[in-house]
């Protein structure tokens, strides 16, 4: 039997979330690492909208989003419990408000936008991560689960963009926080690089 195929782009926080849910599930897929710039006809002709990741299950059908993807994957198999710290409210508060402030801190010029506004805007978000974290170890009680997974890869887009300037915010918690996931051997594994994948032929 032939293996989901998950097309992803290694730095790219939606897929990042979507690949450390399927390590923690311990679902075996076929790794298609592909340029965001040079999509392949493969991942276009199975989810058009050209955005990673992209999970091609067995009869051809596709899950093309992230959490999604996260779902899927901890409903067959959730070892570590992390669908309990399933919160929908915080994950569409950074998918949507903090997303589009970190676009466009990080972003500035493409976006033609104010950088230190959305800098203050998305930090006020953050604060909010913090202000949980004062109250228990993770986002959602006193174990790592699918929240902290959702939420932490565009935290450390955030941090990677200035992190001496991150460093200096009072977010002692989340910063804690951050740097135990980055420390972790999942998120290692998760992160490991992969050739980009060309078509047979």
């Amino acid at each position: 039997m032939s293996l989901p195929i998950l097309y992803s782009f290694r730095r790219c926080p939606f897929a990042i979330r979507a690949r450390l849910a399927l390590h923690a599930s311990g679902t075996e897929v076929e790794h298609r690492e592909i340029l965001l710039r040079d999509k392949p006809e493969e991942m276009l002709a199975a989810s058009p909208k050209g955005t990673v990741p992209v999970l091609v299950l067995a009869q051809g059908k596709v899950i093309d989003e992230s959490i999604e993807v996260m779902r899927w994957a901890l409903g067959r198999n959730d070892p570590e419990s992390w669908l309990e710290g399933d919160d929908p409210a915080l994950i569409e508060r950074i998918d949507g408000p903090f997303k589009h402030h970190l676009d466009r801190y990080k972003y500035a010029s493409r976006h033609d936008s104010d950088e230190i506004a959305h800098r203050t805007a998305a930090l006020e978000i953050l604060a909010e991560l913090e202000a949980r974290l004062e109250k228990q170890p993770y986002l959602c009680g006193p174990r790592w689960t699918m929240a902290d997974a959702a939420v932490m890869p565009f935290v450390r887009q955030f941090a990677m963009h200035d992190r001496a300037w991150f460093d200096a915010q009072p977010l002692p918690r989340l910063r804690a926080w951050l740097d135990a996931a980055l420390a972790s051997p999942r998120f290692a594994e998760v992160m490991v690089k992969h050739p980009l994948w060309q078509a047979e032929g």
